[in-house]
């Protein structure tokens, strides 16, 4: 069994071991009854697909995350 602390910033140190077991630098946690599995992630075209025919030019991303952080901090 390995073990690994979970860091103020959410992080963890996947074991060596485990990392060459999963074979993938992409993991998915998985919510089960038991707990939480993780599972590697062969491509992340697949992840990435809701994504995909959805880019907009940086200006108007820009703008977007501006108004949604003003809208964050007026409702707090």
């Amino acid at each position: 069994m390995k073990f690994s602390k979970i860091t103020r910033k959410g992080q963890v140190t996947v074991p060596k071991r485990i990392r060459n077991i999963l074979g993938s630098q992409i993991v998915e946690f998985v919510i089960t009854d038991s707990g939480v599995m993780i599972k590697p992630v062969e491509s992340v075209a697949g992840s990435l697909g809701r994504y995909a025919g959805k880019s907009k030019a940086f200006n108007k991303i820009r703008e977007d995350v501006w108004k949604e952080v003003a809208e964050e901090k007026g409702t707090r």
